[in-house]
């Protein structure tokens, strides 16, 4: 009897260990990572107070975290803005400006955001567009994946002769590079589900990128009729020229496109509704892969966040593409959503994507590294109502016929500053105001669309010394 109660007693500690060490294991487990990157996706979305657009579940899961409302890019190009992303330094660090240049050629020893998981004991993988490809190896910069990449071999156009800008085609969403881009992520997720290590998947989606090629069923979700143009298709007034773009990405890469004059209305319906279509198509996508994470029971362990990688002009200013320094193609969607923390919140002060990744390390209890660019944003999901930066900072490059410029654009709450500097300044030369090349000053309080250059004008005295004053502290303390 004895023997059997010291027997049943081993057993019940057994029992309670097993039990206690269960739980501590469910407790410290490191939350997992979704990392959602769309292509050229400004923020043109329901939960960002557009009423035209079909963007379900990108709404669902901005009402399950927070919006970034006065988010912006550091280079509103794919390849510069993505390698300041995903190191979390700013261009003239990352040395990134242009689509050729290698990441690693000019940063050997940098360790990119999926890296520093990956350091770390997370199990990283990507699918899609994450790094631009002109910016790194073959293998979609090597080092910074546990599963080796692949990217969709997909055709850029579908049954046509054409070098087209859009395409409605009746074919199932598999028969897309986005479709076929989320079978291959929702494979990667059955993969991780079963590992005891926690995951950092990366899933890039090319749409809304041009050509706007979307299944028929999301075109037919909008009347063309009702589809919004640009309301403002004029330069700004007092507005430097070389400030400007002429659609190059459009007008160059596509058949029966105007080379130089304006876009025909009916031209202009046809794009933005194939914009639209390509949103709501992306979107099925990224709800087919938030169903899968929740079949999976992953949803409560797992830091979500969206982004585009810049914006997008639709006809504003009478330029398409991106580009420049202007508000359609720097402010970019930025959505978070964490375990514990509150939902439907919305933030309307100045964030940069160079925030992410210190916000992504502390969200899943990481150190967050020395030397970033950027700075946690996990105060702000805590409390929307503070503030945590006074102003973000872009920048696009130029030409005015006569030297090389860098414009650095100033954002905060309520207005832009660009100012136009030699390009000599992006390479580490000193910032000298006798040097600038020109000024200028939005107001979207009262012109959010941009139609005046108001730099120097009596009434905005005031507001620019502010802004200048951030101007002088952001090349006092720019790292290089």
């Amino acid at each position: 009897m004895k023997k059997f109660i010291s027997l049943l007693l081993i057993v019940f500690v057994i029992v309670i260990v097993f039990a206690g060490c269960k739980g501590k294991d469910k407790k410290t487990q490191k939350l997992n990572v979704l990392f959602i990157a769309v292509d050229d996706l400004k923020p043109n979305l329901g939960c960002y107070g557009d009423t035209v657009v079909k963007s379900p579940n990108m709404d669902k899961l901005a009402e399950r975290g927070t919006i970034f409302t006065d988010n912006q890019c550091q280079q509103a190009v794919c390849g510069p803005s993505r390698a300041s992303l995903l190191t979390g330094w700013r261009p003239d660090r990352t040395k990134i400006w242009d689509l050729h240049t290698l990441i690693r050629d000019k940063n050997p020893d940098v360790v990119t955001l999926p890296q520093y998981f990956k350091q770390h004991g997370y199990i990283t993988a990507a699918r899609g567009k994450i790094f631009d490809q002109r910016s790194v190896d073959k293998l979609h910069d090597e080092v910074s994946w546990t599963y080796k990449y692949e990217y969709p071999q997909n055709k850029r156009w579908i049954n046509s002769k054409k070098r087209v800008p859009t395409q409605n085609v009746d074919l199932p969403d598999d028969k897309f590079i986005d479709g076929e881009i989320l079978n291959q992520s929702v494979e990667l997720l059955e993969k991780m589900a079963k590992s005891d290590k926690p995951f950092f998947l990366a899933v890039g989606f090319k749409k809304p990128h041009l050509p706007f090629v979307a299944p028929k069923k999301c075109w037919d979700r909008y009347d063309r009729d009702k589809v919004p143009l640009a309301k403002f298709q004029k330069h700004a007034k007092n507005a430097p020229e070389f400030a400007f773009q002429p659609s190059w990405e459009l007008r160059s890469g596509y058949d029966d496109i105007p080379k130089n004059d304006p876009l025909p209305i009916d031209l202009q319906k046809e794009l933005v509704h194939g914009y639209y279509a390509c949103i709501s198509h992306t979107d099925d996508q990224i709800g087919k892969l938030l169903k899968k994470l929740d079949e999976l029971g992953l949803t409560e362990n797992t830091v979500i966040v969206l982004w585009g990688d810049h914006g997008w002009h639709l006809g504003d200013h009478m330029m398409w593409c991106k580009h420049t320094n202007f508000e359609q193609a720097t402010r970019a969607p930025l959505i978070f959503v964490a375990p514990g923390f509150k939902g439907g919140q919305k933030y309307s002060h100045p964030t940069e994507f160079v925030d992410i990744f210190p916000t992504l390390c502390e969200l899943t209890g990481l150190d967050i590294p020395k030397g970033l660019d950027g700075k946690s944003l996990v105060a702000v999901m805590k409390n929307p109502q503070m503030k945590l930066k006074d102003y973000a900072v872009s920048q696009f490059q130029r030409h005015n016929g006569k030297q090389a410029l860098e414009g650095y654009t100033f954002r905060d709450d309520h207005y832009r500053l660009t100012v136009w500097v030699p390009q000599k300044v992006r390479e580490g030369a000193p910032f000298d105001e006798k040097e600038v090349v020109a000024y200028e000053l939005y107001d979207y309080i009262k012109d959010p669309l941009e139609t005046v250059n108001h730099y120097n004008e009596p009434d905005y005295a005031e507001i620019q010394t502010r802004l200048m004053n951030y101007m002088r502290e952001y090349f006092k303390n720019r790292k290089k």
